[in-house]
């Protein structure tokens, strides 16, 4: 979890930023999930991990302020299916996002 969510994300920036310097600006989107999320109980490794990957978001857009690389961190509102929840785990009957709700924020 925490290499998905918090070291992947590190390794795809460190890859790419200089890339999109060279080649004059470019856009990462890292996508996190709500803060309650990331401090309930029973959401180890999960919850920290995503938490790390909003940090990382933060410090890497201020470290490239100066440059036409901007870092944006996507929160969808809610759980997508995405297969890490069972659908009846979801309290109180909410349902989870569609994960295309993701697509239009990010283009």
């Amino acid at each position: 979890m925490i290499e998905t969510n918090l070291t992947g994300y590190f390794l795809v920036a460190r890859e790419i930023t200089p890339r999109m310097l060279a080649a004059g600006g470019g856009r990462i989107v890292n996508i996190s999930v709500s803060d309650s999320t990331m401090r309930r109980a029973g959401f180890v490794p999960y919850g920290p991990s995503r938490a790390g990957s909003e940090s990382l978001s933060r410090i890497m857009a201020a470290d490239l302020r100066d440059t036409d690389v901007t870092v944006n961190l996507l929160l969808p509102g809610g759980a997508t299916v995405t297969g890490m929840l069972p659908l009846d785990a979801v309290p109180g009957g909410r349902g989870f996002l569609d994960p295309s709700v993701m697509g239009p924020p990010i283009v």
